[in-house]
């Protein structure tokens, strides 16, 4: 999927938004692919979220999670088990594997596998250096010449000098 929009008056006034120009410009299409296994993603409060994932018929075994960089990658494989011969097959035992890109500071926090849906529980963290801080401005005194700097403190402890 080609959008017919022109990013580049955007990647020029803004700067670190590169991988979503790259996601808007190429489509998501390639990396949803087909619909199998459905799956619902769902808000749970301001930086909670879950992603559960219609898994009938796989075991915890046959499941795997693993996240690389700003990717989450789940991946069934479905193991030859002692059901015999299958005579009629209409539960779908294929092999599937779904990718969900995360925004930065996504961490996964749980997963569950409880009546045939998975379950994984997403949290965004933003470390306390990106959380926004208040710094303290020093003003001119009128009794003396030079300015007085008072120092600010930061969020993380480090002293910031304001000079005016």
């Amino acid at each position: 999927m080609r959008t017919n929009f022109d990013f580049t008056p955007f990647r020029m006034s803004t700067v670190g938004f590169d991988r979503l120009f790259d996601l808007l410009e190429n489509g998501l299409a390639a990396s949803v692919g087909e619909g199998y296994p459905p799956f619902n993603i769902v808000r749970e409060g301001e930086d909670c979220y879950r992603i559960d994932l219609a898994v009938a018929g796989f075991r915890e075994d046959e499941i795997e999670i693993s996240t690389q960089q700003n990717m989450l990658l789940v991946t069934g494989r479905k193991s030859d088990g002692d059901e015999g011969h299958v005579l009629y097959r209409g539960i779908g035992a294929r092999d599937f594997e779904r990718r969900f890109g995360l925004a930065d500071h996504v961490q996964v926090r749980s997963a569950d596998l409880k009546d045939g849906v998975l379950s994984i529980e997403l949290m965004r963290e933003i470390p306390e250096a990106m959380k926004p801080r208040k710094i303290r401005i020093s003003s001119m005194n009128d009794d003396h010449a030079q300015p007085q700097a008072a120092p600010a403190i930061a969020n993380d402890g480090f002293q910031l000098e304001g000079r005016q």
